[in-house]
């Protein structure tokens, strides 16, 4: 069983900004995978289906960023989900836009989303996938992360996404390590 959880802002006027790539990353994550996100509980968006033979619920919190994790541990919790068995994708400031990192485990690294999951598992030891989304020199942090992508920036987000779509489909049938060598490269 595997539940992987994409990082954003629940409501329209978040749709297509930096700080929900997250949540771009789980809405094509369920289309390729064939899974309907129809399930409205856990402070969360959430879907399960079968791929190649594995369960994977795929979750997309709704308490806004900076509480994420008050809908990860719950639905972790109901559906006996180990911390093993998770997977975050967020957005990064710190990579380019479009790189994606795929980890075993690290720190929040700033990031109030992934800090909150950190605080509500009591632990960092869990997989996620970083999508560079750069960082701006004449903007605030937050009024860059809520800002839509630009034109410019469109293409090589949807190459991160297909990048991660692919990782984690392979997840399903691999090791962690061996996602981490193909997808990291």
């Amino acid at each position: 069983m595997k539940l992987i959880v994409g990082l954003g802002n629940p409501g329209k006027k978040f749709d297509n900004t930096r700080h929900n790539v997250g949540f771009m990353a789980i809405d094509q994550l369920a289309k390729e995978m064939g899974i309907a996100l129809d399930q409205k509980k856990f402070q969360g968006i959430y879907g399960k289906g079968m791929v190649n033979g594995e369960a994977v619920y795929l979750l997309k919190p709704q308490t806004f960023m900076n509480l994420s994790g008050e809908s990860v541990r719950p639905l972790m919790e109901y559906f006996n989900i180990d911390v093993e068995d998770l997977l975050v994708i967020y957005d990064d400031l710190d990579l380019p836009t479009g790189k994606v990192r795929i980890r075993q485990k690290g720190s929040a690294g700033g990031h109030n989303g992934m800090k909150s999951i950190i605080t509500h598992l009591h632990t960092q030891e869990f997989k996620r996938v970083r999508i560079g989304i750069d960082r701006s020199a004449r903007q605030t942090v937050i009024d860059y992360v809520l800002k839509p992508f630009s034109k410019e920036e469109a293409e090589p987000i949807q190459l991160a996404i297909e990048q991660t779509v692919k990782a984690c489909e392979a997840w399903t049938t691999s090791s962690f390590p061996e996602v981490m060598n193909q997808y990291n490269a």
